[in-house]
């Protein structure tokens, strides 16, 4: 009877059969309350129910001794219920602490050392990035990489440790003796002085892992060095004041949304400088849209306001439109390239080098080779990649992909190729003679023995290059291990940033009690199991922690179609400027005969204050 009265009443604190019981009275002492004589009653008392004016009462129970203090006995309304907070976080608690004293942990590390055979036979790479929380302290996530999949390590407080070169380097060696040493051959970290010179102490102790910056980052850089120049400065500022206009103005918005085919204008984001010529790619697709608007009769109003004639002005002038067009085309090859080296599904070191040819070639080809116009985007280009990013491991990864060595027409021979590679099996591989491997690479270059198969060379553009190796490489076991292992790894820690959201969504104000081992432990609990599903879904490459978010910044580098393993000419078009409106391929807009889709006025894009001109009135 008790009992049914306090489920009545929505009184459930009972012991909590998983663990410590959570609700708000924890620790308080229990009184055992003795219910109270029930005395006699007449029935003049009671009353009777034909009586007129008199109501019926009943005996008194005396049930309501039971009840705490201060609280409505009446049943609470399911509606109440939910929008109880205290019952809600109460809820989540008592399943948190369920989940932690069964060790959930213990699982998913199960599932972790799962992929320790895969790292035995493909080698690996340990991702780490440095970042700094809501409260300002300095933290390090570790994560592995390797082509069955990511698996997160730890998180380290590094509060005492990041100033220091070789404290950062001792943290390092204890991650690699987790992992195993034999198993790891590439470290990518981001490229901070005090992580690069970690990296080479690193080095030091490990001759045969390789320390490199991550490619991400690195092409990040670029773009931001590039949205920095005084015209692609001018051009965003421009195409800004476009697309906060129209976002400003419920009626130019509302009018633009009721056109065929509208999508809504993209735009840049704070952290992301890839973001920013995606956003110009984005209002160059409107370009008929923005027109047709500002020449409408809908528009006159618009006309006296001053935004809103520059507006006009700006949407009409050919010299926006064919700016923001060969901005977009500059750049193209370049966010292709973020995209190949930001996935996480398939190892992305093979396609560094020659992603990063295809970038400088693609712009040359843009201004027809002519040196005073692409110099200053190519010395921005080779800055970043001769200073920062380019590695004997890079080199070797190129040299070792069938996909180009195989291909005669587009296969660079540059010298600085052969001796990287030259110099990578001379300090990098212990396993085996020098002489070995070099007779071995003369059969790989030759097309002798297994490498000679018509099939070999028919599936050398198609087949992902590690499993190309696995299948053709047996008359060469000693290059086959090594290109293995190399063609396996990441070029990017950009897992270690998607980190960042559930380290913040666990440490909240409200949980920042948590020592930081526990915080650590849920992290890995959560990261690990959401990286499993998606690794069980197999679906296209998205965060897996806030994936809810995928299609916020990655519009132009990302297809909405799923997408399968990556070839050769998948990867050409990766790295090819799209075609604009469905015309022609950039190749053939830009032959020399002059026959293009649309004109792009190369001479006016290089001029710095191209709407400034004393025969303009836009000031």
């Amino acid at each position: 009877m008790i009992q049914k009265s306090k489920e009545k009443r929505g009184d459930f604190g009972v012991e909590n059969p998983f663990g410590q019981p959570v609700h708000e009275f924890v620790g308080d002492e229990v009184q055992e309350v003795s219910p109270p004589r029930v005395r006699d009653i007449s029935m003049n008392e009671a009353g009777t129910s034909l009586g007129k004016g008199k109501r019926k009462t009943t005996a008194p129970t005396g049930i309501r001794a039971f009840f705490k203090g201060g609280r409505d006995s009446s049943q609470p309304t399911i509606k109440a219920c939910l929008h109880s907070k205290g019952k809600w976080q109460n809820t989540d608690m008592a399943i948190a602490l369920w989940f932690y004293d069964a060790y959930a942990k213990k699982d998913v590390q199960l599932v972790v050392d799962s992929f320790r055979n895969t790292w035995a036979e493909t080698g690996c790479t340990i991702m780490g990035d440095g970042w700094k929380d809501s409260r300002q302290r300095p933290l390090i996530n570790f994560l592995v990489y390797c082509p069955k999949g990511i698996s997160f390590i730890k998180s380290i407080d590094a509060s005492d440790i990041v100033t220091n070169a070789e404290n950062l380097c001792n943290l390092f060696v204890q991650i690699v003796e987790m992992v195993g040493s034999k198993n790891v051959v590439h470290l990518v970290t981001d490229n901070a002085s005090n992580y690069k010179a970690a990296g080479t102490l690193l080095n030091e102790r490990y001759p045969t892992i390789c320390w490199s910056p991550c490619a991400a980052h690195c092409i990040n850089l670029i773009l931001k060095d590039i949205g920095e120049m005084g015209t692609v400065k001018t051009l965003v500022s421009l195409a800004s004041t476009v697309t906060v206009f129209v976002y400003n103005h419920k009626y130019v918005l509302n009018w633009l949304r009721k056109t065929d085919g509208w999508k809504e204008i993209i735009r840049p984001g704070e952290t992301r400088f890839a973001t920013t010529f995606i956003a110009l790619k984005s209002l160059h697709d409107h370009k008929d849209s923005l027109q047709a608007l500002v020449t409408s009769g809908d528009y006159k109003k618009f006309l006296k306001m001053n935004k809103g004639k520059e507006v006009k002005q700006f949407v009409l002038d050919d010299r926006f439109w064919n700016n923001c067009l060969i901005t977009v085309r500059i750049m193209g090859p370049i966010i292709r390239l973020l995209r190949v080296c930001n996935t996480d599904e398939r190892p992305s070191l093979g396609y560094v080098y020659e992603g990063m040819f295809r970038a400088i070639t693609g712009i040359k080809k843009l201004f027809r080779n002519n040196e005073r116009l692409y110099k200053p985007y190519i010395d921005i280009i080779n800055d970043r990649w001769d200073r920062m990013l380019r590695k004997n491991l890079h080199a070797t990864a190129y040299f070792l992909n069938p996909a180009f060595q195989y291909d005669t027409g587009t296969f660079s021979t540059h010298p600085e190729i052969t001796n990287g590679l030259l110099d990578y099996i001379e300090s990098k591989v212990d396993w085996c003679s020098e002489e070995n491997l070099t007779k071995e690479i003369g059969m790989y270059r030759e097309r002798e023995g297994s490498f000679g198969r018509k099939l070999a060379i028919l599936t050398s553009k198609k087949d992902r290059p590690e499993n190309w190796w696995k299948l053709f490489g047996c008359d060469a076991p000693n290059l086959q291990k090594l290109a293995i292992r190399v063609l396996s790894q990441t070029a990017s820690s950009s897992g270690c940033e998607r980190n960042w959201s559930v380290f913040e969504r666990i440490h909240t104000k409200k949980r920042n009690r948590l020592e930081h081992q526990r915080l650590n432990d849920l992290v890995y609990v959560h990261y690990n199991l959401r990286l499993q599903y998606r690794h069980n879904q197999q679906k296209r490459s998205y965060d897996p922690v806030d994936y809810e978010s995928i299609d916020k910044t990655e519009f132009w580098m990302v297809e909405e179609k799923q997408e399968g393993e990556l070839d050769y000419e998948e990867l050409e078009e990766e790295l090819e400027e799209p075609p604009i409106h469905g015309q022609c391929s950039n190749s053939e807009q830009l032959e020399d005969d002059g026959d293009e889709a649309e004109d792009v006025d190369l001479e006016t894009f290089q001029r710095r204050n191209f709407f400034n001109d004393e025969d303009d009135d836009w000031h």
